[in-house]
């Protein structure tokens, strides 16, 4: 697990816009100890991806909605990514982020059997922010995030994974463990804990 010293150099000279946190199995009890951490006058833009059935409408930007400070809305095709605004993927479509910092949405195959799929738009957001982007990866039952958060590193942003052992599901988390070296490697109250100082002085 990683220390004080590792969060303080993998937050050296970095200018974080925008965070995207990836779950599933356990995501939203994970998320709903975690999104409440931000700060309420959050400047960071935060797109937040879940697995969830298609054929069923998403309830996620409402509950968080009742819940924040901020503005909570599910992304939509072609809309800007605003700073300060809390994003959820829809469902039945991946969900991506353009060069030019906007959503779009696919109805390519699902990938590891999701529709959207965390390594999706996290490989995405990568191209479009580079050293700019921080991805969270959280509980989980499959291996979807591990390429996108391995991918997230190779374009220099900011890689974080929840500590399996204390993860609702860990195979997500262990997953990317293995295959991304992530930055850090951190329980859930201090991944939340960590959130505020992801937006700098």
């Amino acid at each position: 697990m990683s220390t004080a010293q590792d969060i303080e150099r993998a937050l050296a000279d970095r200018a974080i816009e925008a965070v995207v946190i990836g779950a599933s199995a356990g995501g939203i009890d994970a998320l709903l100890t975690l999104l409440p951490a931000l700060p309420a006058d959050l400047r960071l833009a935060v797109v937040c991806i879940l697995h969830m059935p298609p054929d069923r409408e998403s309830r996620l930007a409402e509950l968080f909605d009742e819940r924040l400070p901020q503005p909570v809305r599910e992304a939509a095709d072609k809309e800007s990514i605003r700073p300060g605004t809390i994003y959820f993927a829809p469902p039945g479509y991946h969900l991506l982020v353009e060069q030019d910092r906007s959503f779009s949405l696919s109805c390519e195959p699902p990938v590891h059997f999701a529709r959207p799929a965390i390594d999706v738009l996290m490989e995405s957001a990568a191209d479009a922010y580079g050293p700019a982007l921080a991805g969270i990866l959280l509980t989980g039952a499959n291996q979807d995030g591990a390429d996108g958060m391995a991918h997230i590193r190779a374009c220099g942003g900011l890689a974080i994974v929840q500590d399996p052992d204390e993860a609702q599901v860990p195979a997500t988390p262990m997953h990317a463990i293995r295959r991304c070296a992530p930055h850090l490697v951190l329980p859930l109250a201090r991944i939340a804990a960590l959130l505020p100082m992801l937006e700098g002085p």
